[in-house]
């Protein structure tokens, strides 16, 4: 099992769309999402971790996030399993831009 730590960068050219996917031989331990508002007004920005042995999206992050400001929209910590995926859904396109830190382990070499 092999530890990889990441940055996967975003930046919104449309309304909502998937920021990351974990392979199907793989595991994350997210601990950042810096999501950055570079308009002049406020913009409100909702994510999801789309859990896929659920069918389900569960919203993590709502928030009308002021111009021209940066937060943290992981809070603490998210665990991803195989083939989750954070998605984003915002009201303003193209003004919108982030990085996620995380550890991708993978999970490929193991038995069973």
């Amino acid at each position: 099992m092999a530890i990889i730590y990441k940055n996967q960068g975003f930046s919104l050219v449309t309304t909502g769309t998937t920021v990351l996917t974990i392979s199907a031989s793989s595991r994350a331990i997210v601990k950042n999402i810096a999501v950055t508002n570079n308009h002049n007004n406020t913009v409100q920005i909702e994510m999801g971790l789309r859990d896929s042995s659920a069918s389900t999206t569960y919203e993590f992050y709502h928030v009308d996030l002021a111009a021209e400001t940066t937060d943290n929209a992981a809070g603490q910590v998210l665990i991803l399993e195989e083939n989750d995926q954070i998605r984003i859904t915002v009201n303003v396109t193209n003004v919108i831009a982030g990085v996620i830190s995380y550890a991708l382990i993978n999970r490929s070499d193991q038995n069973g």
